[in-house]
């Protein structure tokens, strides 16, 4: 497999939000998103066994890992390392662009889908059955740009029934759009969803790889 690089920090986003978490990045991505804060896992990375990445990510004795990327379903192993996690008792999580099917991922796995809105620049390229087959456990995250990015939003998550039932992640691009703002357009326009802030960006806003 390829992988951009592994390691221990706080998960800043999702519902596990605020959880020590080892990350796992693998490399590649099939989208090009404009505010994309993890460019330099396009290409590069190293090359590495299932056993040594699984032997690596479990050495930080951290009990939570997140798959991610890049786009961790561009490679096919990916399911069968996130399988491996499980069986030795880990919680693991997969954060996906949401343009490859989901399915083969074991049902314990939790999946957090970007649904990607215009101001990526990407919109429009979800994998339909992630959306039909959607588990209890799949978290949604919409990151947005500006108030057309929410609108973009609202009207997806009404047009296809992902509220209630789902958990629904708005996301504000750091240093683009305001939280605040944010905040009040959720209040009055969307309130059973869930405000999320990048809380790494806050945590260390002047690192900008492994944390």
């Amino acid at each position: 497999m390829e992988v951009t690089e592994i390691f221990a920090s706080i998960q800043g986003e999702s519902t596990l939000q605020g959880l020590p978490c080892v990350f796992i990045r693998l490399t590649g991505c099939n989208l090009n998103c404009r505010y994309c804060d993890t460019s330099y896992a396009r290409s590069g990375g190293c090359s590495m066994e299932k056993e040594d990445i699984i032997k690596k990510a479990t050495a930080f004795s951290i009990p939570f890992i997140c798959i991610t990327g890049g786009e961790p379903l561009l490679q096919q192993e990916t399911p069968s390392l996130a399988h491996a996690l499980l069986d030795l008792g880990l919680m693991v999580s997969i954060e996906t662009n949401g343009t490859i099917d989901t399915f083969p991922l074991h049902h314990n796995v939790r999946r957090i889908i970007d649904i990607k809105c215009p101001g990526s620049g990407e919109a429009g390229k979800t994998f339909p059955d992630n959306l039909d087959q959607r588990r209890d456990t799949d978290e949604f995250k919409f990151v947005l740009t500006d108030y057309d990015d929410f609108t973009y939003a609202r009207n997806f998550v009404r047009d296809h029934d992902l509220l209630p039932g789902a958990t629904v992640l708005l996301s504000p691009v750091f240093g683009v759009l305001d939280p605040a703002l944010l905040a009040d357009w959720i209040i009055h326009e969307l309130p059973e969803a869930h405000l999320n802030l990048q809380l790494h960006r806050y945590i260390w806003p002047d690192i900008t790889r492994g944390k």
